[in-house]
């Protein structure tokens, strides 16, 4: 995934919507435990039918992951797709700016800071 074409898109045009960045963001802030699909919609307010929708949407652009754990579905960030998605849009920052110093682009190359708990 994310080789800049068809794939690129697809995740894109899959967080380009409201409910479902929300969806991403909260999983990315799960962490690789993820979370399971009532706990998304209780936090998120919304109702199971129309979280179903985003979720498989996310899913099948290669976003997120699912597991079946007993009789509940479990949902996680893809943390790999995510980093190739984020190195896809940042690989060549700065590199059309020949005047400009490659300084300028640090907060896209450094990995940023791990907020307290």
């Amino acid at each position: 995934m994310m080789n800049g074409s068809p794939d690129t898109v697809t995740a894109l045009s899959a967080l380009a919507h409201q409910h479902r960045l929300g969806v991403y963001r909260l999983l990315v802030e799960a962490g690789p435990v993820g979370l399971n699909a009532g706990t998304v919609a209780a936090r998120l307010e919304m109702p199971a039918s129309a979280l179903t929708f985003h979720l498989q949407h996310l899913h099948r652009a290669g976003l997120i992951t699912q597991r079946r754990q007993g009789r509940q579905l479990f949902y996680s960030a893809d943390f790999a797709a995510m980093s190739r998605l984020i190195g896809y849009l940042t690989e060549n920052c700065c590199a059309g700016s020949p005047g400009q110093p490659r300084a300028a682009c640090g907060a896209v190359h450094k990995r940023p800071r791990r907020r307290a708990a």
